[in-house]
């Protein structure tokens, strides 16, 4: 198989990158609720707030798992 200038990434580095995305997406959500605890306020307040950021997490962690699927389906 001939290496293209957009696959220049390995199933495993992108199998790594989803992990650390998903451990941020995690912890974003964990440290953000803690503090809104700490300061009183509402879950629903500050899931209201915090939910588009989680969306286009998700979205990028689509992205890359659709990528990944691909890379390991070609290789």
């Amino acid at each position: 198989m001939t290496e293209t200038s957009n696959s220049t990434v390995t199933p495993e580095e992108l199998a790594e990158l989803i992990q650390e995305f998903e451990q941020y997406r995690e912890r974003l959500l964990n440290d953000t609720l803690e503090t809104a605890k700490k300061a009183k306020l509402s879950k629903k307040q500050v899931m209201t707030q915090l939910q588009p950021q989680l969306d286009q997490i998700d979205g990028k962690l689509e992205a890359l798992r659709n990528q990944y699927t691909i890379l390991k389906t070609n290789s």
